[in-house]
């Protein structure tokens, strides 16, 4: 095993550091997007919306990019910002790959899920679907990963937040349950595919400790 001098560690933690502080700028990004967004659809008398996810519509694909950046309106838009913003930056302690990673999975999978089972030629807009998948990544991550530390951040975001997540799949009217649904799934989805790359990389780390016996 080999160890890393005062520089080296420093230099490694420096790094962290960054990757970090890039993670905090990304949601911020993102949650700003959504903001210009908004503003925009607003001057625009709301024509933006047609954008979001048009259900089992070829042309309505594309929707699954679009709409976590567009909501019916201000209120709808605060209501989604103040979750993901505190939820992603729990996200991002991990670095920016990590917040982007599980971003496209929630947004991609999720939005995928919502056209397939959304009803007929409905338009699903709003970024709740994400926030949705991050609670219950970051729930999901602590039982696949098995640190004391997601675990106990995963049990605080279920007590957070378990109602919201529950309480968004009871159908409402001008409410897509089936996106928080589709969320929530691609969340977990996340969850497992992520820490199932952390423990591959673990195990190819493995070879450059002291060798034991396995019995």
């Amino acid at each position: 095993m080999s160890t890393l001098g005062s520089h080296g560690g420093s230099g490694h933690a420096t790094k962290g550091r960054d990757s970090r502080t890039d993670g905090f700028l990304l949601v911020g990004i993102l949650a700003a997007v959504m903001w210009v967004s908004e503003v925009i659809d607003q001057l625009a008398d709301n024509r933006l919306d047609q954008y979001g996810i048009v259900a089992r519509q070829v042309d309505g694909l594309d929707g699954i990019v679009f709409s976590p950046f567009l909501h019916g309106s201000f209120g709808h838009l605060i209501g989604n910002t103040i979750p993901f913003l505190l939820l992603g930056a729990v996200i991002a302690f991990n670095g920016a790959a990590r917040v982007a990673l599980v971003t496209l999975i929630v947004a991609g999978l999720g939005g995928l899920g919502t056209w397939l089972i959304a009803p007929e030629n409905s338009v699903t807009i709003g970024a709740s679907g994400v926030v949705m998948g991050y609670a219950t990544y970051l729930i999901a991550r602590g039982i696949f990963s098995r640190r004391l530390l997601e675990l106990v951040l995963g049990g605080v975001v279920a007590v957070l937040w378990g109602g919201m997540v529950l309480g968004s799949l009871v159908p409402r009217d001008g409410v897509s349950w089936q996106a928080h649904l589709c969320g929530g799934i691609a969340g977990v989805v996340a969850a497992w595919l992520l820490t199932k790359d952390r423990s591959q990389e673990r195990d190819v780390r493995a070879p450059h400790r002291t060798p034991v016996d396995v019995l």
